[in-house]
């Protein structure tokens, strides 16, 4: 079924976690860069898994995108993110930051600059894309959507403690996120805002 023809006020347990966790393997591919989206714990769950496709050699940069200033930090997502990835060993010459965007959207749009300057954008060929899976689905028709088609994607996804496929729906703070999530993807769907997808629910 099409992501339009969902409605948001029937939805299952099952077709929100088709709707957001179903084909979301790594195809264990290479790329020219990883791109990780910031969020208030992407240090604690996103970054590790950056740092791991780093020193497994799956590409050779890291771009840390996010501008958002969380309470307790210093300096915007992207910046603290990079902080950390030095203290893992991660080379400043292989880190990008973008530290403007404040959502998955400028996530994606900000970031197309800094990955133009760096590689020219006529010459990418694959991104590994980190997030947390339940964010994952979003973050891919964006760029499926705002990016240029001949550019492929690879996704990782960063599991956290209580949004994933398989336990999402046993807590409260879980339930929240997985609502939250499907509502806003259909609703960017239905306006234009994202491409339809046809997922199997």
């Amino acid at each position: 079924m099409y992501i339009s023809n969902l409605d948001v006020d029937a939805l299952t347990k099952t077709h929100m976690t088709n709707l957001l966790f179903s084909d979301l393997e790594d195809d264990g591919m290479t790329g020219d860069c990883i791109f990780v989206v910031g969020s208030s714990m992407a240090i604690q769950y996103r970054l590790p898994k950056a740092v791991e496709l780093y020193q497994q050699g799956r590409a050779n940069k890291i771009l840390f995108s996010g501008g958002v200033k969380w309470n307790g930090f210093e300096h915007a997502e992207a910046h603290e993110l990079k902080k950390e990835a030095l203290v893992f060993g991660v080379p400043e010459k292989d880190i990008l930051i973008e530290d403007h965007s404040l959502h998955t959207l400028e996530n994606v749009l900000a970031s197309m600059m800094i990955l133009d300057r760096e590689f020219h954008l006529f010459k990418l060929n694959r991104i590994l894309v980190v997030t947390n899976s339940y964010h994952m689905r979003r973050l891919h028709l964006t760029l499926k959507t705002y990016m240029p088609d001949w550019i492929n994607f690879t996704l990782c996804c960063a599991e956290d403690n209580n949004t994933r496929k398989e336990n999402w729906f046993k807590s409260e703070l879980g339930i929240k996120r997985v609502k939250a999530e499907s509502t806003k993807l259909i609703r960017y769907v239905k306006q234009g805002a994202l491409r339809d997808e046809d997922v199997n629910i």
